[in-house]
């Protein structure tokens, strides 16, 4: 870069989602007197609100979106420049912006999240959900259509199935059972009613649910249908930004041309072979759309039904957005694509830290601990990372975050509060578990993981208020074989046997 130095910072942080607020405010409150740069293309950031510690690392908190103005009015020594990063240069510590301006930095946090994995990125029809501004065309678009189909199984294909209403639904998922990323089979069969009921079913406690399932054929699809009448609200502005909160339908009016009845369909175990306009459609002659009427595009399923529709969402998931930093550098990246980080969140460049989803943790997990693109992560990994860079500086040593040593996250899905703990689809322990549950339906859902007589993970699904309780069981390693079945008896308060 032979362009001026417009500027040199001690702190530079590359991204305003979570991760890099979280870093910045860390750094901002740790050198009240050092200069802090936050790059962001847009000119909003996402800052973490109603901040609660739920236990010792369980944590609840919503994300709001603000002007960049809110942050710089707190931290008169942060500097935000309102540009996207076009270029890194890590030997000559530069960072060069869109707008053409080069900074220098001493130490760098890449904190630019992840892009959607988009199907067909070329076809119009094709709509991926990740930011403001893509929510906001959403809803422009569904406003006027029929019927859209939905393809993908993680938190946001979850999140919009459930609320959109007037308009039918057809959701495509690879698996053979909704939220595979966060759930197994007899919680997709609790949460599944939901779909096609107005609020979720309150029925009365029983003393010891059971329930069976069967998983779906590949060629099966489950419809569920139901009229729902919700009160508009008014959406916010349009902007282009870093990824959605997660509760980003909040403030949007997800609903279509129809009148007010909801209809999903699920098509299961099947992905998108192709994607084709009404044109395309009518000079192939070997595949007829399995719904009568002209549609804008159809999509061809590889469970050989083809389906037409006024647009298609593709929330397949996401990507590492490390393509501004990697040309001309020597950044170790992971299997997924993320820069490599160790336990203080630094990358194999020296003086460049990195946070969120951009980032893979590749230091030496806890047993109880994984990764996944979430927002609790996006802010515990900022935080850390604020911690770690400070640390540097000031020649002092620093230990990796006790939140890294059980995975932790709460969420809302279809309605229902969702406590997810440790390893709690049993994630890498093989056979070697097993498990107790609970179901009331329309009601609760709790599962618990155990290895060697010892709790490991736990899904919560409901007002169940154990949370706190099986986190501290968790990180007791308690040995509970002598408990049995009552460590989810609904007549034994659990909490009284391990104050």
């Amino acid at each position: 870069m032979t362009d001026k130095i417009r500027k040199t910072f001690k702190f530079v942080v590359v991204g305003g989602g979570i991760a890099g607020v979280t870093c910045v405010e860390q750094l901002s409150s740790s050198f009240p007197s050092g200069d802090v740069a936050l790059i962001t293309a847009g000119s909003h950031i996402k800052a973490v609100t109603n901040y609660k510690q739920v236990a010792k690392v369980l944590e609840e908190f919503d994300v709001e979106e603000q002007p960049t103005s809110v942050l710089q009015e707190k931290f008169p020594n942060l500097t935000v420049i309102p540009s996207a990063v076009k270029a890194l240069h890590t030997q000559s510590h530069l960072v060069k912006t869109a707008d053409g301006h080069v900074y220098g930095y001493e130490i760098l946090c890449i904190c630019s999240g992840a892009r959607p994995k988009l199907l067909s990125p070329d076809k119009p029809y094709v709509l991926g959900l990740r930011d403001t501004d893509s929510a906001q065309e959403f809803q422009k678009r569904l406003a006027k259509a029929k019927r859209i189909i939905v393809i993908g199984n993680g938190g946001i294909a979850l999140e919009l199935v459930y609320e959109v209403e007037g308009c039918e639904v057809i959701w495509a998922v690879k698996d053979d059972a909704i939220g595979n990323t966060f759930f197994d089979a007899g919680a997709a069969q609790f949460l599944a009613p939901s779909l096609g009921a107005d609020k979720p079913e309150r029925a009365a406690p029983c003393k010891r649910a059971r329930y069976t399932t069967e998983d779906p054929t590949a060629a099966e699809a489950q419809t569920f249908t139901a009229d729902r009448h919700t009160r508009g609200r008014r959406s916010g502005p349009t902007e282009p930004g870093s990824a959605l909160g997660p509760d980003w339908h909040q403030g949007l009016v997800l609903k279509g041309a129809e009148r007010a009845s909801r209809r999903v369909s699920v098509e299961y175990q099947c992905e998108v072979e192709q994607i084709f306009n009404s044109e395309e459609m009518l000079q192939s002659q070997t595949h007829r759309p399995e719904t009568e009427g002209t549609w804008p595009v159809y999509v061809r399923l590889t469970n050989g039904k083809t389906v037409g529709c006024d647009f298609v969402v593709s929330a397949t998931g996401v990507t590492p957005n490390t393509e501004p930093f990697l040309l001309g550098n020597n950044f170790a990246l992971a299997d997924d694509g993320g820069l490599r980080v160790d336990e203080r969140m630094a990358t194999s460049e020296p003086d460049v830290y990195a946070a969120g989803d951009v980032c893979s943790a590749c230091w030496k997990h806890s047993p109880l601990w994984q990764q996944m693109r979430l927002w609790t992560q996006a802010r515990q990994m900022g935080w850390h990372a604020g911690r770690c860079m400070a640390a540097r500086v000031l020649s002092e040593p620093i230990e990796l975050d006790f939140c890294f040593e059980l995975f932790s996250h709460i969420t809302k899905f279809f309605n229902y509060k969702v406590v997810l703990l440790g390893k709690f689809n049993a994630q890498g322990l093989g056979s070697d578990y097993e498990l107790l549950l609970r179901c009331t339906k329309g009601q609760e859902y709790v599962k618990v993981v155990l290895q060697g007589g010892r709790m490991v993970g736990a899904v919560l699904i409901g007002e169940t208020d154990l949370e706190e309780t099986f986190e501290n069981l968790i990180l007791n390693r308690m040995d509970l074989t002598a408990y049995g079945e009552d460590l989810l008896n609904p007549d034994v308060d659990i909490e009284d046997y391990f104050d």
